[in-house]
């Protein structure tokens, strides 16, 4: 849910409010506005909203380590552990169980989480999961243990790269690749970026294959395939929108200020009937907007937190979150009731992204 990169392919083998005016104060954190790390100028009231906003964020931790552990759902599972890489003490206890989930995207997630945040403790899992039947957990175990200097070169990822005939590998290799920091691996990822696709690769999979490369090669310090995000952007027709919100998510990441304009656009844009873009790219660019630190577009998100849909009310969750007002709390907090487990996990997740800066773990 956090992002449709690389590992958006083991999300697919896992299957991704009208609070216009903000939140009223009928809500657990009253309505006091502002930044959520912002004092108040009457001291108690101040310290009365410290302790809401630490109650509220316990309820979120809550909430992802039981959906982590018990849900039925692995998309949900895997959501979960993803966000509870924000309370890296409250993941520990749940990470043997997520690298010994029967779904391997589960276990590929519960990796990264564990490469990312170094608990090199949980090594030995890593290094069994090596042999593990899925690429995808193999990758993220490679990843995981070259964070943890256990002598695992990241070989493995290139021989992926090249050799294996699944474009989604491909990008996953190519994602941990650019994760793992390494410029030495820059002049593969050019030469990969001018490889053909898997021969059975459809056309819309070899393109975002394309763009994980490109992805890639940038955070290693290498520009010369952005143009082809960037390019992304520019929608001609409907079957391109999957590497348009791909591609405009990359850029958030990336903290491409260049592209702001062009992000914006796919948010204000109308077709000749006066059709806005579908709601997963107005609010993907406006996640990205977030990301820049911009918070003109968390419009988008309120309006679209209660729509049918449950992906798209979990991705304004995430906006919500990511944009980080504190007028924009109680509607996460509402949403931690929702219907839909994976609304509840990017509700939650988007609280603790949103508190990140005024409490630790």
């Amino acid at each position: 849910m956090k992002r449709a990169t690389a590992l958006a392919a083991v999300m697919v083998a896992l299957s991704l409010c009208g609070c216009a005016g903000g939140a009223d104060s009928s809500g657990a954190l009253g309505g006091d506005q502002g930044r959520p790390g912002q004092a108040s100028a009457d001291p108690q009231t101040g310290e009365r909203l410290t302790i809401r906003k630490s109650q509220l964020r316990e309820n979120a931790i809550e909430l992802l380590t039981k959906e982590a552990t018990g849900s039925d759902w692995a998309a949900v599972r895997a959501n979960a552990i993803e966000a509870l890489a924000a309370a890296p003490s409250r993941l520990r206890p749940v990470m043997p169980l997520a690298l010994d989930d029967p779904n391997l995207g589960v276990r590929s997630v519960a990796l990264m989480a564990m490469g990312k945040l170094r608990m090199c403790d949980m090594a030995d899992f890593a290094q069994d999961l090596l042999e593990d039947r899925s690429p995808f957990v193999r990758a993220s175990a490679v990843y995981a243990l070259h964070r943890c200097d256990r002598d695992q070169t990241p070989e493995p990822l290139a021989a992926m790269l090249f050799g294996s005939e699944d474009p989604k590998v491909r990008a996953h290799a190519a994602f941990l690749l650019g994760e793992l920091g390494d410029r030495s691996a820059a002049p593969m990822l050019r030469q990969a970026a001018a490889a053909r696709a898997p021969q059975r690769a459809r056309d819309i999979e070899a393109r975002l294959m394309q763009l994980q490369i490109a992805e890639a090669l940038t955070k290693l310090g290498d520009s010369s395939q952005l143009h082809t995000i960037q390019a992304s952007l520019f929608v001609s027709r409907p079957e391109e929108l999957e590497a348009t919100a791909l591609a405009v998510q990359i850029l958030g990441e990336l903290r491409a200020r260049a592209s702001e304009n062009d992000i914006r656009n796919l948010i204000a844009y109308r077709d000749e009937s006066n059709r806005p873009m579908p709601p997963e790219i107005r609010l993907s660019a406006a996640l990205a907007l977030a990301k820049l630190g911009r918070t003109e577009a968390v419009g988008v998100g309120r309006e679209l937190m209660r729509h049918d849909d449950a992906q798209v009310r979990a991705l304004a969750a995430m906006v919500l979150g990511e944009a980080g007002l504190e007028e924009d709390l109680v509607a996460l907090e509402r949403l931690l009731e929702d219907e839909n487990g994976l609304v509840r996990v990017s509700a939650a997740g988007g609280i603790l992204n949103s508190l990140g800066s005024s409490f630790r773990d």
